[in-house]
């Protein structure tokens, strides 16, 4: 059973844990928005079947499907995956889904935070998203997980990192932004994030990268690799675009102290190559009114960042490039306990995200 509780998880003494703890599973979305994907979703569903698959060897992976995809993604993806039913508009798990919390005793909750499509009927990415916003509800009355009710507050997954001891790190491009929750000062956005989330500090960088669409997401600019560790998306050459964004959050975290009082260890993981839509792509994709613009040209933000730590394994993006292999033995090296696994992920970059926008870790009880 899942009941909804009325008080909030830092009165219940419930926290979000960090990435890196001990997860139970992985939950992900299953792509077929064609004014999203392009030809049918079928190259896109093909990526995401590999990132389940990587993700699958290191620990239990469920992956939510429309009931007239059923069929095709059972046949599709390997007998270690949990394919269910569940109805969504679009498949970035990590915004449509739960945010899970725990106590010290091991007992586990979700939030069901506001979700509008990245914006809403102004600046949104696709409508309707009417689908979308029961997803955290469902997923926790199947794992009956008591439901924190988090509704008046827009607030997506792919926008904050935690390292599960107080600390939070966030971008006032998105949070603060006038299509999130435009009724909150940035003083009351800390107290939700405080009173859901249960952290103590909260650390703001200003902008999140060039050309995401989401309103900058944190989650392609920084993320924790343990306590008091990060990592951060970086370019050596100053006449990049992204250079100023880059450079101005490196500048923020190199001043920043945690919750513990620690100083940020550091380390740059360099981006590859931008990626633009080829007139191919572009032209792939079916053109809706309400959806956001994918032209020949359209620049999307590329990053190694956007990558998802489960249970003894690291799996990060690869886009035929020719730091790919750099950001391979980064990254191992900064996990040296777990196997970093790339997967070429172009295919979602085109749809706007990568590997962790489509995830979302529910930790081990």
């Amino acid at each position: 059973m899942s009941i909804t509780i009325s008080s909030t998880p830092k009165q219940d003494g419930f926290r979000m844990p960090g990435e890196f703890e001990p997860h139970k599973g992985t939950w992900m979305l299953w792509p077929e928005r064609t004014d999203t994907w392009r030809l049918g979703a079928k190259p896109a569903q093909k990526a995401f079947i590999n990132v389940a698959s990587s993700i699958a060897k290191f620990e239990p992976v469920t992956l939510c499907v429309n009931a007239n995809q059923f069929e095709h993604v059972r046949e599709l993806a390997p007998e270690s995956v949990r394919v269910i039913e569940i109805s969504s508009n679009d498949a970035w798990m990590r915004d449509i889904g739960p945010t899970f919390v725990k106590n010290d005793k091991g007992e586990i909750r979700g939030i069901d935070w506001g979700f509008n499509a990245w914006g809403g009927l102004e600046k949104g990415l696709y409508f309707p998203w009417n689908m979308d916003t029961y997803v955290k509800q469902k997923v926790l009355e199947i794992e009956q997980v008591d439901r924190y009710d988090a509704q008046d507050f827009i607030l997506e997954g792919g926008s904050i990192t935690v390292d599960g001891e107080g600390t939070l790190i966030t971008t006032e491009q998105c949070l603060l932004n006038g299509n999130r929750n435009p009724q909150l000062t940035k003083e009351q956005v800390e107290e939700k994030l405080k009173d859901y989330l249960n952290v103590e500090k909260i650390i703001w960088i200003k902008d999140g990268m060039l050309d995401d669409e989401t309103d900058g997401h944190v989650d392609e600019v920084v993320f924790f690799v343990r306590p008091g560790v990060v990592a951060l998306s970086w370019t050596d050459d100053e006449n990049d675009p992204q250079y100023p964004v880059l450079n101005a959050a490196y500048e923020v975290l190199k001043e920043a102290t945690d919750a513990k009082g620690r100083k940020l260890e550091i380390h740059k993981i360099h981006i590859p190559k931008q990626i633009e839509m080829t007139e191919e792509e572009s032209e792939g994709i079916d053109v809706a009114r309400g959806s956001f613009g994918r032209n020949t040209g359209t620049k999307l933000a590329c990053t190694y960042i956007n990558c998802y730590i489960c249970n003894g394994g690291v799996i990060i993006p690869a886009f035929e490039d020719p730091r790919d292999k750099e950001a391979l033995q980064q990254m191992q090296a900064l996990f040296p306990d777990r196997e970093v696994v790339q997967v070429n992920t172009r295919e979602i970059a085109l749809g706007g995200g990568n590997i962790h926008c489509i995830t979302q870790q529910q930790p081990q009880p």
